[in-house]
């Protein structure tokens, strides 16, 4: 299995669709999102402590539809309004320790790169490695992570770094094997902090 190395000013940190409708309380929740979102938020302060930037997604919508097309069809609740952009349900949930200096990327489909502006964002800053983590672990994120090899980038799935909603036969198994086949390192939130450079005392 292949082994990124982690350079500070090489990589960032992705973190994907952290919402309120995703995390908990709601038919579309992840049901293992809180304890997700603790071991994201703690990996999240390690990076800031090492200068990994911290990107942060959130599957929006536009709240007249225009944008929604077939993901409506396809998901009855997004075409009842739960991901419109400025709906309480799409908020990133207040679990999240989102800070001042992350930046925070909108998104109108299941990818983070598509249709946004995400990979100028990465590439302006030099960067070429992605630890990658979030909801759902078998859409959302495995489509970002294949976007993400697709365009040369090298991506560290964190496979306790994700959760999954309750889909036929979905599950972080067989997602983890497909990731490790020929599109990222699959590793954990553990490894990863054990790896992270500790910045030199000043």
């Amino acid at each position: 299995m292949v082994r990124f190395d982690i350079h500070p000013g090489r990589t960032a940190l992705l973190i994907v669709d952290m919402q309120n409708c995703f995390v908990a309380d709601s038919p579309v929740a992840a049901p293992l999102g809180a304890e997700v979102a603790g071991r994201l938020n703690r990996l999240a302060a390690a990076c800031r402590q090492a200068g990994i930037p911290v990107i942060w997604t959130r599957h929006v919508v536009r709240p007249d539809g225009s944008n929604t097309g077939l993901l409506g069809e396809v998901i009855p609740p997004v075409a009842d309004g739960i991901i419109n952009d400025g709906a309480p349900t799409a908020a990133l949930h207040p679990l999240m320790d989102v800070r001042p200096g992350d930046v925070v990327v909108g998104k109108p489909r299941f990818g983070s790169f598509h249709g946004t502006d995400l990979e100028v964002i990465l590439r302006s800053r030099g960067i070429d490695t992605l630890i990658l983590g979030g909801i759902n672990t078998n859409v959302c994120v495995d489509t970002t992570a294949r976007e993400a090899a697709v365009r040369e980038f090298r991506v560290l799935f964190l496979s306790d770094g994700t959760a999954n909603f309750d889909l036929p036969d979905g599950g972080l198994g067989r997602a983890s094997a497909d990731m490790a086949f020929g599109f990222a390192e699959v590793t954990t939130v553990g490894q990863v902090l054990n790896r992270i450079p500790v910045p030199a005392a000043a």
